[in-house]
């Protein structure tokens, strides 16, 4: 039990490494998930483009959403951009930090099935087989077919089987000549998006290096505060089930006058001390509706990024000045000051 609480400390700890290495590996599967994939291009004029297009398109797109389901920061970025106001101000930096972190994440894997399918050359051959120059690669001597013809024979280039246009152009000397552009266009690609990330992940940082450490580090205190406080509400509401359970069964107790009540007793300390450190971690939110209201005015009036502001609040979180949710039905602060005629 001990090694897995260590290895899920060493995840939650270094969770950016982590979703990094889920985003490869969900690359790695994209490839290998195209090279299993049975290609069949229709060969026919008028649905090569379209079934080529959708083959190197639709799986990116799948992939690139399926990169935003993954990572644990969507709802949290949802939240923070949908949240009011209220006492806390938006920052649109931290905010567009934490969408294009995730964004470069998401794009690892629509990026690799591009490329590998670029570089593969079978949806670019039979997207564009029409469009094979038979002026330059072929024979177009004491042919007499109309160009309506001649589109259909070329778009069965892709199938081996059914190509019946030898007499016209050669179906190899096409597949080459379609599948070197291809391979010329994937590279390009690859070419262009290692260079945009090395502009995005080295040369940003140095323009504006002030605005990229303060939106990092909000970024990190919004995921560290949302996960401090999911933590506190389970434990407040283990104890606060706990301490509800227990006094169901100890009115049951008392109302059935059950002549056993002395085994109760006993161990008094232990009891009175485990009581203790559930009423504690309760922090004084003991009722349902209290607890309701501190969870809505959560969400809709957090407290400042100022520890120093805390005087001028009531102690729940909002301003004093008639806020909706500044009058809770739980315990308030009370200063009282002292004053000496020494």
């Amino acid at each position: 039990m001990d090694k897995f609480r260590m290895i899920f400390q060493f995840l939650q700890a270094n969770q950016e490494s982590f979703m990094n290495g889920i985003c490869g590996i969900m690359a790695l599967a994209s490839a290998q998930l195209y090279t299993t994939f049975d290609f069949n291009c229709p060969c026919l004029p008028s649905y090569n483009m379209s079934y080529a297009m959708g083959v190197m398109c639709v799986p990116p797109v799948v992939l690139f959403l399926l990169g935003f389901v993954m990572n644990n920061n969507v709802s949290m970025l949802a939240e923070e951009w949908k949240r009011p106001t209220g006492m806390r101000q938006k920052d649109a930096a931290v905010l567009r930090y934490m969408f294009c972190s995730m964004t470069q994440r998401a794009l690892i894997a629509p990026a690799v099935w591009i490329s590998v399918s670029l570089l593969h050359g079978e949806c670019f051959i039979c997207a564009f087989s029409t469009s094979v120059p038979v002026d330059k690669l072929g024979n177009m001597t004491g042919v007499t077919l109309s160009e309506k013809e001649i589109k259909r024979i070329l778009a069965r280039i892709p199938c081996k089987d059914i190509y019946d246009g030898h007499d016209i152009i050669p179906q190899e000397v096409a597949s080459r000549y379609l599948r070197c552009i291809s391979q010329a266009f994937g590279w390009t690609f690859v070419l262009l998006m290692t260079f945009l990330a090395f502009l995005v992940r080295a040369i940003r940082p140095c323009f504006t290096q002030a605005a990229f450490l303060k939106s990092k580090y909000w970024s990190h205190y919004i995921d560290i505060e949302r996960k401090l406080f999911d933590e506190t509400c389970t434990e407040h509401a283990k104890s606060f089930a706990k301490m509800c359970i227990q006094q169901f069964f100890e009115n049951i107790n008392r109302d059935f006058n059950m002549g056993h009540s002395h085994l109760l007793e006993k161990p008094e300390k232990s009891e009175k001390s485990e009581e203790q450190e559930e009423e504690d971690k309760l922090l004084g939110v003991t009722s349902q509706g209290t607890m309701n209201t501190l969870l809505k005015n959560w969400h809709r009036c957090k407290p400042p990024l100022n520890l120093n502001s805390y005087e001028h609040q009531n102690g729940n979180g909002c301003i004093k000045n008639d806020h909706q949710f500044n009058n809770l039905n739980g315990p308030k602060k009370e200063i009282v000051t002292y004053y000496s005629k020494v």
